[in-house]
């Protein structure tokens, strides 16, 4: 298989893979929380969770070098408007990501009864970014 392809199909699985992640967490957490527990988001990421959260960092680490190896081999310019927006979503994102995990670390070790609606806004924010990065990639406006 050629590398433009396989570096495609590399950079679209780690999306997906990410993206399902966290879909996975959420629908865990609001079930939880639907059944009872107030403090579901406390638990998010004790074992085998933690697996999930690997999973989901590993994808986000990708993610950027796939892109840049993805323009380079198919010859944009960095300076488009729609990769430079994308780059900084995707920052944007990243870092509502780690704020997240270090808020539910922190709730997970010392849970003081909190509701979560900040790691929910973490977690919105986070994925309405990468949504929108995904649809300024396939829609690729110049």
């Amino acid at each position: 298989m050629e590398t433009l392809t396989t570096l495609k199909i590399v950079h679209v699985a780690a999306t997906v893979l990410l993206l399902l992640s966290a879909l996975g967490l959420a629908i865990w957490v609001w079930r939880t929380r639907r059944n009872g527990d107030a403090l579901a988001h406390t638990r998010t990421l004790q074992r085998p969770r933690v697996f999930v959260w690997l999973l989901m960092g590993i994808c986000l680490a990708s993610l950027p070098f796939s892109g840049w190896w993805l323009a380079h081999l198919i010859g944009w310019p960095l300076g488009q408007t729609w990769i430079l927006a994308s780059s900084v979503l995707y920052t944007l994102a990243a870092l509502s990501w780690f704020w997240l995990v270090a808020r539910l670390n922190r709730l997970r070790t010392a849970p003081n009864g909190s509701n979560g609606t900040f790691s929910l806004a973490l977690a919105l924010f986070g994925f309405v970014c990468v949504i929108a990065i995904a649809g300024l990639m396939g829609a690729k406006p110049v």
